[in-house]
């Protein structure tokens, strides 16, 4: 907590807030794993006093909100001091490939065993009226598809129909819907990259989360995407990769060019950016590592 403080006093971290014209450093939750299950409240604390102030959540093994209604986590977030912006769902009914998940070695699988025995999770192809109204309820600003099927050009066509018609809705609502990026997105499906395929709905309907680890793992150069689509960008996950092995890693372990990416910020219109780690194995240990990189190292 003391090095927070002398992080956003005098020059540092707070001046870079006023030169960018961004908010404070956010977390996706999924990086807690299922640590943030067996204490949510506990959990939230300690992201707190490490100094991260916006929050995106994910799925639960408790269902809903961490086992809460959208309205309750937003009430537990703000009587910590911290401000819930936005909420991970899928685009269409999740299905367990065969024989599992392939990760890269050291990687936490636990919460990939914990999604086996987890209730349904709700979907934008079968529930995104009920999802966007949830998410209504709880006040938040954005609502981002975490993953949809694109491995044929049916489904890429299908999921430009879910995402239309879930952006409508959402704008309607007054929240804006964004897609959020892995690596498969920019392999060609009969030739065409479905990632642009996405990028031909309107940006009114439908803007990006890029995820700056996997886009320069499937060697995308994010300063260039938002150059070629300027302001489309409003939500970032900040993630490292050790590109050799495409693992997440802490934010300064790997091989992204953060400084590069955020001195482009305004070219992405970004808004929130958020500290991810898939498969932490000792997440709070990792998120405070990642928090003091970025806020000294990138950001400073």
């Amino acid at each position: 907590m003391a090095l927070g403080g002398l992080l956003l006093s005098g020059k540092g971290y707070a001046s870079l807030l006023n030169k960018y014209a961004i908010h404070p450093v956010g977390l996706q939750l999924y990086t807690l794993g299922g640590t943030i299950d067996d204490d949510v409240i506990g959990t939230l604390k300690k992201v707190a006093e490490i100094g991260y102030k916006d929050l995106e959540s994910a799925f639960s093994i408790h269902g809903g909100y961490y086992g809460m209604t959208s309205k309750e986590f937003a009430k537990l977030t703000k009587d910590l001091g911290l401000s819930w912006v936005s909420h991970h769902t899928i685009g269409a009914p999740f299905k367990m490939p065969p024989g599992g998940f392939k990760m890269p070695a050291g990687m936490d699988t636990t919460r990939l065993h914990q999604m086996r025995s987890m209730p349904p999770m709700k979907n934008l192809k079968e529930n995104y009226q009920e999802v966007i109204d949830q998410v209504a309820e709880g006040g938040l600003k954005y609502l981002v598809c975490s993953s949809i099927p694109l491995t044929t050009s049916d489904e890429i066509s299908q999921a430009v129909e879910i995402l239309t018609k879930s952006g409508e809705a959402a704008k309607k609502a007054g929240i804006q819907l964004c897609y959020h990026n892995h690596t498969h997105e920019f392999e060609k499906v009969d030739g065409k990259i479905p990632y642009d395929q996405l990028l031909q709905i309107s940006p009114d309907i439908l803007k990006m989360e890029l995820d700056l680890g996997w886009a320069s793992a499937a060697g995308m150069d994010p300063v260039e995407l938002f150059k070629k689509n300027p302001g489309r960008y409003p939500l970032w996950h900040v993630k490292d990769i050790i590109m050799a092995q495409k693992m997440p890693t802490e934010i300064g372990n790997g091989g992204v060019d953060f400084k590069r990416i955020f001195a482009a910020s305004k070219d992405a219109g970004m808004q929130y950016f958020f500290v991810e780690q898939d498969g932490a194995t000792h997440p709070i240990e990792s998120i405070t590592t990642s928090y003091q990189y970025l806020t000294t190292k990138v950001l400073a």
